[in-house]
């Protein structure tokens, strides 16, 4: 790759090889991994030691995460572009933050609604009657843990650090393929984490799996699979600060799932009953109506951009 600006004069003319791009790909998967398996475990104790009881806590620990992962994120992006060309994360600039973001979060919305929609025509979903306070309630409260505990790190850490290290050497689908595979490795590389530093806390260890709660590995790999490969079609839309339409993606998607299969567990105000196949072709579908939706824009504001 040849640079075109006097300040990437100072920088190698190539991203290195392979195994550096793959390395530095691993790094941001172990940067997010090490935020949210220390901060899963450390959260509750430090919530215990500032009183911080519910959902203050649960705030909290969900600060303590982005605080733990974003700036390192930042550290080690910045430290590695003064030696390489590595493409920018899409975290700015400001002024196209806000739009990115509403972005990712209508056309998920969007598409999840469409799909429930033709699931709920097709008789596959019955609904609870909806409380219009109660959901407003928990949407407001949902968003800044989501987003701190999850959507913030994890988009800077994957689609921000992870595709940026890829992208600068490789091509094509590569980037997408890789950095989808660094998000599948991460939920063990947590557990693998929390297991280490809860003990320094006097907490058991939380046991060791490809999936939670004891969910289906398979199924849960495959839905994982395809909502990281939505995200990274999020975060390529071109325009500024395209991450925040990665971000959007991703709190919109985690808020429409807590709703749904989750609502009453969560208190959420609605909350939908669905036969566990028709469950997984919805979500399935939705995320394929968001990647669809996002390859076309990207196409169009591409070539507008060109």
């Amino acid at each position: 790759m040849t640079t075109t600006t006097s300040r990437d004069s100072t920088r190698t003319s190539t991203a290195g090889p392979a195994r550096q791009a793959c390395g530095r790909a691993l790094l941001g998967g172990a940067l997010m991994a090490s935020a949210l398996g220390a901060g899963n475990a450390a959260g509750p104790e430090l919530a215990r030691l500032l009183g911080a009881d519910g959902y203050a806590g649960e705030l909290l620990r969900a600060a303590l995460v982005s605080a733990l992962a974003v700036p390192a994120v930042l550290a080690v992006h910045a430290r590695q572009r003064t030696v390489t060309v590595l493409p920018e994360l899409g975290l700015g600039p400001g002024r196209g933050a806000l739009r990115a973001f509403l972005r990712g979060l209508i056309v998920t919305t969007c598409c999840a609604a469409a799909v429930l929609g033709a699931g709920t025509a097709a008789g596959w979903i019955r609904w609870a009657a909806p409380d219009p306070p109660a959901l407003l309630a928990f949407l407001v409260r949902n968003a800044p843990v989501a987003l701190l505990l999850e959507a913030l790190p994890e988009e800077t850490a994957l689609r921000g650090y992870t595709w940026a290290a890829l992208r600068a050497r490789f091509g094509g689908a590569l980037p997408a393929l890789g950095t989808t595979l660094v998000f599948l490795a991460v939920p063990v590389a947590v557990t693998v984490v929390q297991a280490g530093v809860a003990p320094l806390f006097g907490d058991p260890p939380p046991p060791l799996g490809l999936a939670p709660g004891g969910r289906d590995p398979v199924g849960y790999l495959v839905q994982l699979g395809a909502f990281g490969l939505t995200l990274v079609a999020a975060r390529t839309v071109p325009g500024p600060a395209p991450l925040w339409t990665a971000i959007g993606t991703h709190l919109a998607f985690l808020s429409v799932n807590r709703v749904v299969f989750e609502g009453v567990a969560r208190g959420a105000g609605w909350s939908a009953t669905i036969a566990p196949a028709h469950a997984a072709v919805l979500e399935l579908g939705w995320l394929a109506a968001t990647s669809a939706v996002f390859g076309l824009a990207r196409g169009r504001w591409g070539a507008a951009l060109r």
